[in-house]
């Protein structure tokens, strides 16, 4: 396998986990093109309930775009200072029998479904938008899985030496007017990507695992 063109992290996952931070101001570089498409292709590898992939981000790089989602974020700076701004969306359209079909061949395409999976699919996922068992909007379904990719690009890119700031400061009927977002579309959040500049944010902690986790029942000591 001829590997002399390919792109490797700078950082190992763990390194990229501890080492991440919210930037909250970021330099003018520019985030090289291959590295950009690298966090795409391994971003977009996150995982979604029967690979729906309910996820559409706009990748906002003119300066005056950035301006423009700047003053519907409350004219937070970071939005104008990143090289790259993602306005991340959920798709609320992903129960249309078309778009189903599509990631079923999608699957079939890939090998991961087999004709038996794919009538089960046909059957099972028009079920989980109708009875809606484990969420109470599709809104809310959507978001989730949103945020699963927004967090894997996160990861990718700070591994990659890119931080990022997830948002969710911004007016959502601004931006979706401004970005002629549909109405079945929701905006999830706003990922700014970029190289950051001082001050850089200090860790502040997190919970040891006994204080969020729980064994076999809500409250539980695990």
């Amino acid at each position: 396998m001829n590997t002399e063109n390919k792109l490797y992290p700078q950082l190992t996952l763990e390194e990229a986990i501890v080492n991440r931070r919210a930037a909250r101001a970021f330099r003018s570089d520019a985030i090289p093109e291959d590295i950009l498409q690298e966090i795409f292709r391994l971003g977009l590898r996150s995982p979604s309930g029967y690979n729906l992939q309910p996820w559409r981000f706009i990748v906002v790089k003119e300066q005056a775009n950035k301006d423009k989602l700047r003053a519907c974020a409350f004219d937070q700076p970071q939005v104008s200072q990143a090289p790259v701004v993602l306005i991340c969306c959920g798709d609320r359209r992903v129960n249309n029998p078309e778009y189903i079909e599509e990631i079923i061949q999608l699957g079939i395409a890939a090998g991961g479904v087999n004709e038996k999976y794919a009538e089960f699919m046909r059957g099972a996922i028009p079920q989980l938008f109708e009875y809606q068992p484990c969420f109470e909007s599709l809104e809310a379904w959507t978001n989730r899985h949103t945020m699963l990719v927004v967090a894997h690009l996160m990861i990718v890119a700070k591994a990659f030496g890119v931080d990022s700031c997830p948002m969710e400061g911004f007016v959502t009927a601004q931006v979706k007017e401004a970005f002629n977002i549909p109405s079945e579309v929701d905006v999830c959040c706003l990922l700014p990507l970029g190289y950051a500049d001082e001050p850089i944010k200090k860790y502040g902690g997190r919970f040891d695992s006994k204080r969020v986790c729980y064994g076999e029942s809500f409250g539980q000591a695990l």
